[in-house]
């Protein structure tokens, strides 16, 4: 987790990974994605800024679970520009941690 303990929860670690993309902690996301599926290269945006979050749902990704899903609206602006993100985020539990694998991006 950003600046601390492993996150307990997928939840938790889909919390302190959109903190790391406001306050643009690229060391964190690289650290937090799961190799098998973690960009060679990943730069921010730096005129994107992020919002706001709501967590819709967290499925499964307990402290005794292996896999869990967290679907979120992260609201965001780029300068007179202003959008949402809604991602169905799928993590899994390894070695005592979780790692963030993949998104599905859901469009309205």
């Amino acid at each position: 987790m950003l600046g601390g303990d492993p996150a307990p929860t997928a939840e938790r670690l889909m919390r302190s990974r959109y903190t790391a993309f406001v306050v643009g902690d690229v060391r964190h996301l690289v650290a937090s994605w799961h190799p098998g599926t973690r960009p060679d290269d990943l730069t921010l945006d730096p005129v994107l800024r992020w919002t706001g979050l709501e967590i819709v749902q967290a499925r499964d990704g307990g402290p005794d679970d292996a896999r869990g899903t967290v679907e979120f609206r992260a609201t965001w602006r780029r300068g007179s520009e202003r959008g949402e993100l809604h991602e169905r985020s799928r993590f899994v539990r390894r070695s005592g941690g979780w790692w963030y694998v993949d998104g599905l991006v859901i469009t309205s």
